[in-house]
């Protein structure tokens, strides 16, 4: 999915250079709405901190429901997905988004294409559509349309994870865009030094943040 024109960013984690220009994972703006100063504990200062119990388990789930799709689904290029779909329904999952002109890049957890729409589906522990999941999902509605040559409408939905249960839904229409082109602004500000990664206020994310014991800039609760 990188291009092979991308290089590591040379002091911060995770973020590679391409074209000229910071590309960071979508998955970040989920963190950024929680604490964006946990990106910076972590791909700036370097400090590395063992996987939670709900990350290990996540990701132990998507590789379940990635290995089950895998056993009926037929091989097909994001072109050939794209021509299928404008005559019937077509189902992909992992699949690889990229936007050089933004600067973001991930895995689409499932994408519904059918001749009318896209819908765009991120699953998640819970039901409840935290804003920082819904940044999420934004930033990979922004780069699943940077790279489709046309336009069908995008849907925007979250899943709770394990079920067919699509608790949130929305358009991805201009506001939405515009909101998370706002976002990705920002943290590509932070990237760059022009602002300054500002902690969470909320006593009860540093209660169950990760970083809790090492960061210095935590809530006293």
């Amino acid at each position: 999915m990188v291009s092979s024109r991308s290089k590591p960013h040379p002091s911060i984690s995770q973020v590679k250079i391409i074209a000229d220009k910071n590309n960071f994972p979508i998955s970040w703006l989920n963190k950024q709405g929680f604490c964006e100063y946990g990106i910076f504990l972590e791909n700036v200062k370097g400090i590395e901190i063992k996987p939670t119990k709900a990350m290990v388990e996540g990701t132990q789930e998507h590789l379940i429901l990635e290995n089950n799709f895998k056993k009926d689904a037929e091989p097909a290029t994001f072109d050939e997905m794209l021509e299928t779909s404008k005559t019937g329904e077509i189902l992909s999952r992992e699949l690889p988004v990229i936007s050089e002109k933004f600067g973001i890049r991930g895995f689409i957890d499932e994408v519904w294409m059918t001749p009318d729409e896209f819908i765009i589906i991120d699953d998640k522990p819970g039901r409840v559509a935290y804003s920082s999941s819904i940044n999420q999902v934004y930033g990979y509605c922004l780069a699943f349309k940077d790279m489709v040559p046309e336009k069908r409408r995008i849907i925007a939905s979250l899943r709770e994870r394990g079920t067919d249960n699509i608790f949130w839904s929305s358009y991805f229409d201009k506001k939405a865009e515009m909101d998370v082109k706002n976002l990705i602004n920002r943290v590509h500000g932070l990237l760059n030094g022009k602002i300054d990664f500002i902690p969470t206020k909320n006593p009860n994310k540093c209660r169950g943040c990760r970083f809790n014991n090492l960061c210095d800039k935590k809530s006293i609760f």
